[in-house]
């Protein structure tokens, strides 16, 4: 999660993106509109989630990683939930 009211504020900005993006999507569903440009749709939701989904999970490795760890098994814990996080992002 976001620690600052700035990174915050950047990252509600983009889920709201996603969230106009869908919508737009949607209509265009509703509308018939073809398939060329509703992949298009679909493709640039893809990129806003991945890019939410790097800008959230950049964030937790600073806070998490950017701290010493207080001993060998609070560290280990970091990592292992750090590179679950990445393993299901790259799913």
């Amino acid at each position: 999660m976001p620690h600052t009211p700035e990174e915050k504020q950047r990252v509600l900005a983009r889920v709201r993106r996603v969230r106009g993006q869908a919508q737009a999507l949607e209509r265009a569903l509703e509308a018939g509109t073809g398939c060329g440009a509703v992949l298009q749709q679909i493709a640039a939701i893809r990129g806003a989630v991945n890019g939410l989904m790097s800008q959230v999970l950049e964030s937790h490795l600073r806070e998490e990683l950017g701290q010493p760890a207080l001993s060998d098994r609070k560290r280990k814990a970091r990592v292992d939930e750090v590179v679950g996080l990445v393993r299901s992002y790259l799913k």
